[in-house]
């Protein structure tokens, strides 16, 4: 059987039971039925729905070989994301954000170009992995409504300055490096009380005693932790420590390779990180391309069509032995370049955007390309050579911008996800 790359989407599934009567059960002429392990605002969660999802956790846990925690723990972990994702979902709806069956589609096309596979494929092997496709479709659908709502958080950030880069650059703490790190978070409320700091610091420290004995690090994360990574092991990935908040990189960045903090203090409880790997960012370099070009822009005198003809014609006299420079100068739009017989200087493939990018990409020195179109109008460009450039300032930099945003995003994310859940009405009925 054919495996694939699934979407950051964990299983919830949506399955009613059917009713379903025993013998004995049909004797006495009742049926069983679905219960409620969670009332959520005006919604419920069922159990079929946790048994569900937390096979899912289980078969994976499986696969990868690692510890199945008690399945108590299991399933109260499992139980808050649905909590959480169910949540996000009503949010998401009451503010108006939709998904449409061509947004899905379009994901799915996604999906199984990732994978080399056709649609036709792709559902066979979701079909051959004993889930229903509807259902796929419905939680690729649900994954990206959650994901359009924690954009809105992110869209809502100010935007990080070329001063706020300048300062973190020049800090003491700045990082060149890369961690990969696990996390668990044994979380609080807001406004939590001085017994409810007491009891999730004893809670930590408890879980580092048992890490600190021998139990696996992803086993306790699936187990304790209250970090949205939790069901993954704990795995956060690759991480600048630069992006992570300062309480968490001072603590990280002695250690080595296998070696975790003890609990560590923040607002949304104490944290334990593990480092499960180590590595050097290197000098970074990048192709610059020497071009000219000629463009024959669109607008409200000159349509596609029009446009087409004329770039169709200026490439046929270059055919037969026209000047480039000189047709530039005569014809090219780009007010920037048609002065200098269409020179562009040297620059990077991207900085005009994915079509000029590929057009050049797929040329040799010399070679003059076809006429093609950008959302500009239409052009014909001449490749002229290539350089390798040291482009380390500007990647530097361009992480640091990364890596503050990311440390925002992390805040804010988690900030909205803990309002949220302090302020809705929850009512866990599990043990029933």
């Amino acid at each position: 059987m054919r495996s694939f790359k699934h979407p950051a989407v964990w299983v919830m599934c949506i399955a009613l039971l059917s009713p379903v009567a025993s013998n004995t059960a049909m004797a006495q002429n009742t049926v069983q039925i679905d219960s409620i392990v969670a009332l959520v605002d005006d919604d419920v969660i069922l159990r079929s729905e946790l048994e569900i999802a937390t096979k899912g956790i289980v078969d994976r846990i499986r696969q990868q070989g690692g510890d199945l925690p008690p399945k108590s723990l299991l399933e109260k972990q499992v139980l808050d994301r649905l909590i959480i994702r169910r949540l996000q979902l009503l949010r998401a709806y009451q503010t108006g954000i939709r998904i449409s069956d061509a947004d899905i589609d379009q994901s799915m096309m996604m999906l199984a170009q990732q994978n080399q596979i056709s649609l036709m494929q792709l559902r066979q092997v979701i079909e051959a992995d004993g889930e229903d496709f509807a259902e796929f479709r419905q939680n690729i659908g649900e994954e990206m409504m959650t994901e359009r709502l924690r954009q809105r958080v992110v869209n809502s950030m100010d935007p990080i300055t070329e001063t706020e880069i300048d300062i973190l650059l020049a800090s003491e703490g700045y990082s060149t490096g890369e961690y990969n790190i696990s996390h668990i978070l044994i979380g609080m409320s807001e406004g939590a009380t001085p017994p409810q700091i007491a009891a999730a610091e004893t809670k930590a420290n408890n879980v580092y005693q048992q890490l600190e004995e021998g139990l696996d690090f992803a086993s306790a994360a699936i187990s304790y932790s209250d970090a949205q990574e939790a069901l993954e092991g704990g795995l956060v990935g690759w991480r600048d420590l630069n992006s992570v908040p300062v309480v968490f990189s001072e603590s990280i960045k002695n250690l080595r390779a296998g070696q975790m903090t003890t609990p560590i203090r923040s607002p949304a409880g104490f944290h334990i990180i593990k480092v499960n790997d180590y590595r050097e960012r290197s000098q970074v370099l990048a192709t610059e391309y020497h071009a000219r070009h000629i463009m024959v822009e669109t607008n409200d005198l000159v349509g596609p069509r029009e446009a087409m003809e004329q770039i169709r014609d200026i490439h046929q006299q270059l055919i037969d032995g026209a000047d480039f420079a000189e047709l530039a100068r005569e014809y090219s739009d780009d007010v920037s370049s048609a002065n200098l017989g269409g020179d562009m200087g040297w620059f990077l493939p991207k900085a005009f955007g994915e079509r000029m990018e590929q057009t050049l990409t797929a040329m040799d020195d010399g070679e003059i390309s076809e006429a093609f179109q950008t959302e500009s109008g239409w052009h014909i460009i001449e490749r002229l050579g290539t350089r390798e450039k040291d482009v380390t300032v500007e990647s530097t930099r361009n992480a640091a911008r990364a890596n503050l945003q990311q440390r925002k995003m992390d805040i804010e994310v988690e900030q909205f996800l803990q309002q949220m859940r302090d302020e809705a009405f929850v009512e866990i009925r599990l043990d029933s």
